[in-house]
């Protein structure tokens, strides 16, 4: 079974996604020879390929790293007093009808981040639900879910800008900053608009960039929670 062995190892690396049933069918289908999917995964292991869930990434130009690196070196020397005025905010789309945690690829153990074992994600379908945070050092705002997933510059000015950012501003005081992202809602012209009239600041914020936000972490927490109460519908999110 050594040929059958080198051949399961050889289209598990070339096609990392495959399950180990199609793995099996695949061997059949080549060498008439049929295995279970235990016996698939079993002999994988040995070569040392295990199933492992992929990383995720989103795809980065080099002018998308450069200006990253600039903003990164720009506020590197912040303190906890001028951080301490930043509202981070950001939208989260949750999908609720998919089995995307679940899906898993072949790699050998220390192997997560070779490009080959990293999927690129940009664009994003099915069905979500839209909910919308901010938070800062000592404070946060509620969780504000759309009614509708099409989010408008004016529906950001109305139902975030005005009940919520306006509020945390009045707050802090001049000193307060607020961070989102260059979603197109964001930068509507009315909304630059009300910014100014509320005399509320606005960091550039690098395209790209959903990892320098630490909500981010709050979304993780978040969807695992939403996976806990709904195992058979494991949420995934942008």
């Amino acid at each position: 079974m050594a040929s059958e062995d080198r051949y399961l190892s050889i289209i598990a690396r070339r096609n990392r996604s495959a399950t180990a049933s199609q793995l099996s069918r695949d061997l059949y289908a080549a060498t008439g020879i049929r295995v279970s999917r235990v016996t698939v995964s079993k002999t994988l292991h040995e070569t040392g390929l295990f199933a492992r869930r992929p990383a995720v990434c989103v795809p980065l130009t080099s002018t998308n790293r450069r200006v990253r690196l600039v903003r990164c070196r720009e506020h590197r020397d912040w303190g906890m007093d001028q951080w301490a005025t930043v509202l981070f905010t950001n939208e989260s789309r949750f999908r609720l009808n998919t089995d995307s945690r679940r899906t898993f690829i072949w790699r050998e153990p220390g192997t997560r981040y070779l490009p080959s074992n990293v999927r690129e994600i940009d664009h994003y379908g099915g069905e979500f639900l839209m909910v919308w945070a901010g938070i800062m050092l000592d404070g946060r705002t509620p969780l504000h879910v759309f009614e509708r997933i099409t989010v408008t510059g004016v529906r950001y000015r109305d139902e975030i800008l005005e009940p919520y950012v306006r509020l945390f501003r009045g707050a802090v005081g001049p000193e307060f900053i607020l961070m989102d992202d260059n979603a197109r809602p964001h930068r509507a012209l009315l909304v630059e608009e009300f910014l100014e009239s509320e005399d509320i600041r606005r960091k550039y914020w690098p395209a790209r960039s959903p990892d320098l936000n630490p909500i981010e972490r709050v979304w993780d927490a978040l969807g695992r929670a939403i996976a806990i109460r709904n195992p058979f519908r494991e949420p995934s999110r942008k």
